[in-house]
């Protein structure tokens, strides 16, 4: 039996049983793959091996769509980052079908290797690394609203890094640039798998050492400094923005009420 790892315009496919969602489990492919892409294989969960691909199906067979995002209150932890790996893998595959260098089609060579048969070009997932920064003044937290948020919570301080930049730099940058702020003592907390599409988010803390807070129009439409009695509504738990929220409310030995 296989957990097949389903992708149906950009959204993974669910099985249904009695309410409860799942990947489907199955020994044959539930639907057949789309012209031209690849069956990844993904590792395996409890001894079963767990593939993806995707499909453009009209008829579902009684699957489900589901957003990825969402899809982490639906999945047990394992299957979700499971299904995030997929992702990224698939993708890759639909952006890599044609060289960049010479516009030749490309030829898988590895699970996650291509090569152009014309110019030689190689081609591998890309992942692109960002920065997530919670600024602690005091007994207080820095929290934003970025104009591409998709609602109403307050987040951290994050950021693409760009080429030449070390995270550091990157991390000092972003936080002029969008907040007018200098920080200190930056210590680095953690890292997720951002797979919407492909990137990787790598934490850090730090501590406000000068500056007005002047936040970048372009950017945010929102943010101050909170206490633990102030707390706004906060991003939702699959984020790495919340674990360093929560690592916070703790230090403040409290416990976020919020999911």
């Amino acid at each position: 039996m296989t957990y097949w790892f389903i992708f149906s315009d950009r959204q993974l496919l669910l099985a249904s049983d009695g309410g409860k969602q799942s990947i489907p489990l199955a020994d044959a492919m539930p639907l057949p793959v789309a012209e031209g892409t690849i069956v990844h294989d993904v590792g395996t969960i409890d001894g079963h091996d767990c593939k993806a691909y995707c499909t453009t199906c009209d008829d579902l067979g009684g699957l489900e769509r589901c957003d990825l995002r969402a899809s982490y209150f639906k999945l047990d932890k394992r299957m979700y980052d499971k299904a995030g790996a997929a992702r990224e893998l698939v993708h890759w595959d639909l952006t890599s079908r044609y060289c960049p260098a010479c516009g030749t089609q490309t030829r898988r060579t590895q699970r996650i290797g291509k090569v152009c048969p014309a110019c030689g070009h190689e081609l591998f997932p890309s992942i692109s690394p960002a920065i997530i920064v919670l600024i602690e003044r005091g007994d207080a937290v820095l929290m934003v609203h970025a104009r591409n948020f998709r609602g109403t919570f307050r987040g951290l301080i994050a950021g693409y890094v760009e080429p030449g930049e070390s995270l550091e730099d990157c991390l000092r940058r972003e936080v002029m640039e969008e907040t007018g702020l200098t920080i200190k003592n930056v210590k680095y907390f953690g890292s997720q798998p951002w797979p919407y599409p492909s990137v990787i988010m790598v934490g850090f803390t730090a501590e406000y050492e000068s500056g007005e807070l002047r936040l970048q129009e372009e950017e945010l439409d929102a943010g101050r400094f909170f206490t633990i009695d102030t707390l706004p509504e906060l991003p939702q738990k699959l984020s790495l923005a919340r674990r360093l929220i929560d690592w916070w409310i703790g230090k403040q030995g409290k416990t976020a009420k919020q999911e």
